[in-house]
């Protein structure tokens, strides 16, 4: 899987990563005039001021004065726009974004320590794809229905960038159109298929000049969509990605395609330009995971589509956090036991030394469900196989539901 994909890194631009909770917001720094080009003082100065005030801010501790100043003019604006999600949010934990499939390997200087930081890499250590998942589990097999579990909701993501756009913080509205109009051609091809079919949801007014975009959809269907899980909110709310440029234009190249039986989805001009994904109910991991990676076969060879990768980091995306597998996989699960207070602290505290991850089911940020319901997947991202992530999330659940017994008698 991803032989096919060109080996190009891409450097975050404002990587806002596991976002804060506490956004605190500085006024964007300007550049001043200067002889001889711009003069980043301004920028400079704030970014040692959030060094200072937030250590877990990773863009802040490594991105110097001696090191921003050895990069070329140009290299410098580019950068600038990677770190201005962390200057702007000082909370951010990650605090930059790439803004083009290269930056990981021409502003390496930079990235490499703030990646490593982040994903607790060796300095040596190389990504490594491999989806064959033949020998996890079971003869390739995990039934969470052993675990005593009846049937969730589970769903496994990837996200991608095609070499041949800038990465979504650095595109213009014109560019999230062409891109848009690219992918249209992929997504027939799906849709003609018949394990696929489905059909196109955009929300891009139009697609300029007088053209009109025969999929855009209403207000109405766009909400529609957001409630059942299957199209993305409105990312204007978001001010790490707004800070990035990432939810510049909108609602302009952003939709969804959405296969027949509404399992197979691929967001387009989300936080990278595709996040590819099957979603599903029932026990066996496995069977969402294989769909995806069979998914993912189809979408990668149609004419066109040429996936971003890195020879240190795998596959390239906006985000530090998500590079290599770019893969999150997740399940719904009761814990009424770990969230009897109305919260998920508890269940954080429980998951996190298991390598787990615990959001609301609505997502990051969102509230669990009034039965105690949550949505857990994997941390792990970077020098991880593909397989190796669905072994630890039912690995992990395992432990997770060993604790939630032991807290129904404390």
């Amino acid at each position: 899987m991803g032989s096919k994909s060109s080996k190009a890194a891409a450097a975050p631009k404002n990587a806002a990563a596991p976002k804060a909770a506490a956004t605190q917001k500085v006024e964007e720094p300007k550049k001043e005039a200067s002889v001889g080009g711009v003069s980043y003082d301004t920028f400079l100065k704030t970014l040692e001021e959030v060094r200072s005030s937030q250590p877990q801010n990773l863009c802040a501790k490594y991105l110097t004065t001696d090191l921003f100043n050895s990069f070329t003019e140009e290299q410098k604006a580019i950068l600038e726009q990677c770190a201005r999600t962390g200057v702007e949010n000082p909370s951010s934990a990650l605090g930059c974004y790439a803004m083009t499939p290269s930056d990981y390997d021409v502003l390496n200087a930079f990235f490499d320590p703030v990646i490593r930081d982040y994903h607790g890499a060796a300095a040596d250590a190389v990504h490594v794809t491999d989806w064959d998942a033949s020998d996890v589990g079971e003869n390739g097999v995990l039934d969470m229905s052993t675990l005593g579990l009846d049937e969730l909701s589970m769903r496994v993501r990837v996200g991608r960038n095609l070499t041949s756009f800038n990465l979504p913080g650095a595109m213009n509205q014109a560019e999230r159109i062409e891109f848009e109009k690219t992918m249209l051609a992929a997504f027939d091809k799906l849709i003609s298929m018949e394990e696929y079919g489905g059909q196109v949801y955009s929300l891009t007014p139009d697609f300029g000049n007088g053209e009109e975009n025969p999929n855009k959809i209403s207000e109405e269907k766009y909400q529609e969509l957001v409630d059942a899980h299957i199209m993305f909110k409105n990312m204007d709310d978001d001010p790490y990605l707004k800070s990035a440029g990432i939810a510049s234009d909108w609602p302009y190249g952003r939709g969804c395609y959405v296969s027949a039986d509404k399992q197979f989805i691929i967001w387009f001009g989300e936080e990278d330009q595709l996040r590819i994904m099957c979603m599903k109910k029932g026990s066996k991991l496995n069977e969402v995971f294989d769909r995806l990676r069979a998914g993912l076969d189809a979408v990668e060879s149609i004419d066109g589509i040429d996936f971003a990768t890195s020879d240190k980091y795998g596959y390239v995306t906006s985000c530090p956090s998500n590079l290599g597998t770019g893969m999150r996989a997740s399940v719904h699960i009761k814990l009424p036991n770990l969230t009897s207070d109305g919260t998920d602290r508890k269940a954080k505290e429980v998951a996190s030394p298991l390598g787990l991850s615990v959001r609301g089911t609505g997502g990051e940020h969102t509230p669990i469900g009034a039965d105690g319901t949550v949505d857990i997947s994997p941390r792990a991202r970077l020098f991880i196989k593909e397989k190796e992530i669905i072994q630890n999330l039912y690995d992990g659940i395992s432990l997770l539901l060993e604790e939630e017994k032991k807290a129904a008698g404390e």
